[in-house]
């Protein structure tokens, strides 16, 4: 933090540096604009702005904001009062102002004691809609961004209706890919399951500004969907491309345009949101035992909300649905005369034993043994599931695995879609980048990922690690929670799940 406090002002110094003409004509030395720190002090008393700004110029983010405000102010002290001066003054200052000055004639007017030309209605409006937009921008990319849970891979513990924010400062906010797009949306244009919402003429590397801490075990992470670098605009995320590929052969995938839509491709940062809990940090070691979770060896803590698939046998009669919205039930459905399938915490499973017409409750666990062909890492050599998984050690920056055919699988897709190697196996020998290889270096952190609704979420035991650059940020707060399944007179709002801190 003390790095944000010092780097960022210096980098804002540099704009300025570009004005030092204007330091002149207001009465000020031209050199102080070439020193950093104190040319923005100079610059708060040339358009009269009182000292205490200089605390928005170290809060980080805020302060880039802010510095577009003054340059802006500048040029309004020097006659420049056209939108698109404004615009030209906060984009390509440094062109712009130089420009401006070595046309001549520019003089200094004091905002204090110089009258301004009044704006016109459709100027204001212009201006006000401006504001908000670029405010709102600079807070969603680098503050806080809201989100709403669509499905119930985090029930108990996050629920379909929840809006909330995320802290994108907690792990700090990472530098859009592709910084031209429409504001306000995420991939796709309103109105739109196709148009694109963003153009990729500019492409930035990733880079992530320094947050407040790092992503710790068991946190809420909001993360972009690992697997969506590829998809069909037809299913978007809601079907993996690699899935249809598995099921369909890709020749068929990409040519059957009826069926399968338009096969894109998305860059990290305008892929599907996704929200999990992170259960394995970089170089910890995950493994699961009839669905009980260990990390390091070490059982993993449980969270409040954590539920899985149980069936329920009756005598025969049927389940109250009162008494089932009582111990707030909210997935489940009949597999029988007398079976239903709910998926509930172990505290609701023993209520339900308890009840009079209840036969038997069961937790409903893969077997060991018994591979699942739709698991990570998707190799005949690996038989897990989701109940029974691994053990795998989660990659970590700068540590080395040696690499042989049977352990390729887990590390495959990070070598190559991950940290852009190529990859062959011929003869049974790896070769990266046309390099024989026996062992490789991992670039990046990874995490694992895993909903509380552990029979109903799609994470890492299917889709493998999340990469660092993935990370977006943390889960903090549920501002409002509305029930899909009520109205708006009968308890649409879940005012007690409403106001509360994400855990």
């Amino acid at each position: 933090m003390i790095g944000l406090i010092i780097i960022i002002p210096l980098l804002l110094s540099i704009p300025v540096a570009f004005t030092w003409q204007y330091f002149t004509k207001a009465g000020f030395k031209s050199n102080l604009a070439f020193i950093p720190f104190y040319n923005l002090h100079i610059l708060l008393k040339i358009i009269r702005k009182p000292l205490w700004w200089w605390i928005f110029l170290i809060i980080p983010f805020i302060n880039v904001f802010v510095l577009m405000l003054m340059l802006v102010e500048l040029g309004k002290c020097f006659g420049s009062f056209k939108l698109t001066e404004h615009l030209a003054a906060v984009l390509v200052s440094f062109v712009y102002f130089p420009y401006l000055a070595s046309k001549g004639g520019i003089v200094y007017h004091d905002p204090l004691t110089t009258e301004r030309p009044k704006k016109g209605s459709v100027r204001e409006w212009a201006d006000a809609i401006i504001f908000a937009v670029v405010a709102a921008t600079i807070i969603r990319t680098f503050l806080f961004e809201a989100y709403t849970i669509p499905t119930s891979s985090m029930e108990k513990s996050l629920l379909v209706g929840d809006f909330l924010f995320v802290s994108k400062i907690s792990y700090g906010p990472k530098l859009p890919n592709t910084p031209i797009a429409f504001p306000f949306v995420h991939h796709t244009m309103p109105l739109s399951t196709t148009l694109k919402s963003y153009v990729e003429w500019i492409k930035l590397p990733f880079y992530r500004f320094p947050g407040f801490g790092n992503v710790n075990r068991y946190d809420a992470v909001v993360f972009n969907y690992p697997a969506g670098d590829t998809l069909s605009d037809k299913f978007q995320s809601n079907v993996s491309y690699y899935s249809l590929i598995k099921e369909y052969g890709r020749d068929r995938v990409w040519s059957d345009q009826r069926n399968f839509g338009k096969i894109i491709s998305r860059p990290v940062d305008k892929r599907e949101n996704y929200i999990k809990r992170c259960v394995g940090l970089p170089g910890d070691s995950i493994k699961i035992i009839d669905a009980d979770l260990y990390v390091n060896g070490v059982k993993a803590m449980i969270p409040a909300g954590l539920q899985f698939k149980y069936l329920v046998k009756t005598d025969g009669n049927p389940l109250n649905q009162r008494v089932l919205d009582k111990m707030n039930i909210t997935e489940g459905k009949r597999s029988g005369s007398n079976e239903f399938i709910f998926w509930i915490g172990q505290d609701i499973a023993a209520q339900m034993k308890s009840m009079p017409n209840v036969v038997g409750v069961t937790k409903m666990i893969e077997p060991a043994g018994e591979r699942n062909p739709d698991v990570f890492p998707y190799s005949p050599d690996y038989i897990w599931n989701i109940d029974n998984f691994g053990s795998m050690w989660v990659p970590q920056a700068g540590k080395t695995v040696e690499l042989t055919t049977k352990n390729l699988p887990l590390y495959q897709r990070i070598i190559t879609a991950y940290e852009g190697n190529k990859l062959k196996v011929e003869g049974g020998k790896i070769f990266i980048n046309g390099k024989l290889s026996t062992s490789y270096t991992f670039k990046m952190d990874y995490y694992w990922m895993m909903g509380d609704n552990r029979h109903n979420s799609a994470d890492s035991r299917i889709w493998g690690f999340v990469p660092y650059d993935h990370i977006v940020g943390k889960a903090v707060f549920v501002w409002l929670s509305l029930d899909p399944n009520k109205s708006l007179f009968n308890g649409k709002i879940r005012f007690n799940k409403s106001m509360r801190v994400v855990k």
